[in-house]
């Protein structure tokens, strides 16, 4: 934890998410990172990586953020950040920030917008949508809007600003932010989020 902690730190302060980069900067008790890190992996005797790293910045605002079932301060399973960009003061968007953020830890939302998703993983979901109305039976053109009606829904239930935002159930992030700007006569903007899951991206494939 205290590496994990460190080398946070590292990144911030040297603006690093590449790993490469990131392995080779100096670790604050001397050496660099990757040297730190051989270290450990030969005092635990467990292996271990840096794997990913991410920073979200404002020009005005708050980069603020959320760890769920914390096992210490700022570390957990799943952990959040969330970037506002807007002029009004921190005691309205760091509340909002917190929210939002304990959202994307529930709700996994894939991209900020629609068009943002990844194409592959569209693709794919297209290929899916095609295989299973065309087993509807249905007239070419039918099974069309029906594909295009599944690639609509799913880019809305995956991208966060038109996500039900979790706390009501009806309304979307977008309108949520909204109306939070509204209330204090400024402009916010959700930039931005990034959100990190312990063993995320290295699942074993059961057979």
């Amino acid at each position: 934890q205290d590496f994990v902690r460190d080398v946070t730190q590292v990144a911030l302060a040297g603006n690093i998410t590449d790993i490469d980069a990131l392995n080779a900067a100096g670790y604050p008790t001397g050496g660099t990172v990757g040297e730190k890190l051989t270290s450990n992996i030969a005092t635990i005797g467990e292996n271990q990586s840096l794997r990913r790293a991410a920073i979200l910045t404002v020009n005005s605002g708050v980069v603020t953020g959320y760890v769920h079932n914390a096992a210490a301060p700022g570390m957990g399973k799943i952990g959040v950040l969330i970037a506002l960009e807007s002029t009004a003061g921190a005691d309205v968007l760091e509340p909002l920030g917190k929210q939002l953020a304990m959202h994307v830890a529930a709700a996994f939302p894939l991209a900020l917008n629609g068009d943002d998703l990844d194409a592959d993983l569209v693709a794919r979901e297209r290929a899916i949508a095609e295989e299973k109305a065309a087993q509807s039976g249905k007239p070419a053109d039918i099974v069309a809007k029906m594909v295009d009606g599944s690639i609509a829904k799913f880019r809305k239930e995956n991208a966060l600003l038109s996500q039900l935002f979790v706390i009501d159930g009806k309304t979307p992030v977008a309108e949520v932010v909204a109306a939070a700007g509204k209330d204090v006569g400024a402009t916010i903007t959700l930039k931005g989020f990034v959100r990190f899951q312990l063993g995320e991206g290295i699942e074993k494939e059961e057979s």
